[in-house]
């Protein structure tokens, strides 16, 4: 079956941080700022509305007040009459009828009188009240209440207009929504300017990692200051693309000096090969002792090689730290160095000698420190001492070990624990120049340091401290 070909699908447009917090802080404004205008013009408009009929009812209230305390007439609310503005306060219209319902007085404008206007001018009781609403007079819209006299006297209507209330209103409510609109396009400007002043450094901190991944070039240096979120992590952008430079350097030193150092035995493997074509011609001795380098040569390879591993795997940082007692583990190293060399090894123990440590880094350390004194021992008689002593201050643990060999000379004491480092007198021992920079590795990854120094009367003493707890990352060197 073929594969079909599908239309690549069109990405997604990236939407930057700034944009999103701009328009996030407008939507939250505008939000706001609708839900408090709603509210404030619905109290605004109920209070008008309210006031407005309060008025209205007290008017009609007033007229049926006076027409049940007093015999009336229409001609008494007449605009004509003396006293008739009682009944008559502003923005309100009277308009009077007569026995039969017929205008007597008209309002300004002219009311509109329907059958129930002139059943209220025929009533017999005084202060009967209809009322009509929404009356649309001319263009305006009015309320009106018809009160009879009485008697079939006839009959007052009081009519209030609330469209100029309306007009006043709608004039309000789009004061108000052009208010809000000023509010939210503010509101987006700030929003803006405040996201380009807050994303600014983090538009640094992408410009730099975009850098750093279309160059791969880790020494890039990330401008960014400050003591908030945004600084710190600058700060530690900066750190890391540090150690990520330090251990590219690291790693291609590694390189560059282990294929220095396997040049030699490989060189040496391969004259070594040659000869072996013309293993026939060779006389028994020349033979066996081509067989006897050629088995050297492979040894120290393969320790070259396993320490390098080891080097550049960091260590065995995958192996989980615990409680260790050093000693514990310098007793191991003793046996197993005992079997080894056949030499005579000593160790003394003091103080509390637990720490907080991985247990193969430390006790390949241990080793370490005992190879090398026995490597560059190898005649003596005197035994080789290991000691562990602790604490020397609270967490600390000091592991030493004393040899009678020739000793370090005062040059070589700063650079034996350098990789790949042998000196003069060591050069033509067998070695990868590696056990005592794992040693180094060993001590800086566990908060410690190593140490060398001459012995008094003969030899040296080469050691580390441990204290102080898992360095994360340290140490590795790689």
């Amino acid at each position: 079956m073929g594969r079909r070909w599908l239309p690549d699908r069109p990405r997604p447009k990236l939407v930057s941080l700034r944009t999103t917090f701009a328009v996030s802080f407008a939507a939250v404004t505008a939000a706001v700022t609708i839900l408090v205008g709603i509210m404030s013009y619905n109290s605004a408009a109920r209070l008008v509305r309210v006031d407005q009929q309060s008025v209205f009812t007290q008017v009609v209230q007033d007229v049926r007040g006076e027409v049940r305390q007093h015999t009336m007439g229409p001609e008494d609310f007449s605009s004509s009459r003396p006293g008739h503005d009682l009944v008559r306060p502003a923005r309100t219209d009277v308009q009077v009828l007569g026995a039969q319902g017929q205008i007597i007085d008209h309002g300004s404008p002219v009311l509109p009188v329907t059958s129930r206007d002139r059943a209220m001018a025929l009533a017999r009781p005084a202060g009967e009240v209809v009322e009509h609403k929404d009356v649309r007079v001319d263009a305006d819209l009015f309320r009106i209440a018809t009160v009879s006299l009485g008697d079939g006297r006839g009959a007052v209507q009081v009519a209030q207009e609330f469209s100029d209330t309306e007009d006043l209103l709608r004039a309000l409510q789009q004061r108000t929504l052009i208010l809000m609109a000023a509010v939210v396009v503010a509101a987006g400007l700030f929003g803006w300017w405040l996201a380009r002043r807050i994303t600014r450094r983090l538009v640094v901190l992408t410009s730099a990692a975009e850098d750093v991944a279309r160059t791969r070039q880790l020494g890039i240096q990330v401008p960014v200051a400050g003591l908030d979120e945004v600084g710190r992590l600058g700060r530690a952008f900066d750190r890391m693309l540090g150690r990520l430079a330090q251990s590219e350097e690291d790693q291609r030193r590694l390189v560059q000096d282990a294929g220095h150092e396997l040049r030699t035995p490989l060189t040496s493997l391969r004259t070594n090969i040659s000869l072996l074509r013309r293993i026939d011609e060779l006389p028994p001795a020349t033979r066996e002792d081509l067989v006897a380098d050629l088995s050297q040569e492979a040894r120290e390879l393969t320790d070259l090689v396993n320490e390098l591993v080891d080097l550049a795997a960091g260590q065995s940082d995958s192996e989980p730290p615990q409680r260790v007692d050093l000693a514990d583990l310098a007793e191991d190293v003793v046996g197993l160095a005992r079997r080894r060399t056949g030499r005579e090894i000593v160790l003394h123990a003091s103080g509390d000698t637990t720490t907080d440590g991985r247990p193969g880094m430390l006790q390949r350390a241990i080793s370490n420190l005992v190879e090398n004194a026995a490597k560059f021992d190898r005649d003596g008689k005197a035994p080789i001492e290991i000691g562990v002593m602790g604490p020397a201050r609270p967490g600390t643990v000091r592991v030493e070990v004393r040899d009678r060999g020739p000793g370090i000379a005062e040059g070589d004491l700063v650079r034996i624990f350098d990789r790949f480092y042998r000196a003069a007198d060591a050069r033509s021992l067998p070695g990868s120049g590696l056990g005592l920079s794992i040693v180094r590795e060993v001590a800086m990854a566990h908060g410690g340091a190593p140490f060398a120094f001459r012995r008094e009367g003969g030899g040296a003493v080469i050691g580390f401290t441990v204290g102080g707890g898992i360095v994360p990352g340290g140490g590795s060197g790689t």
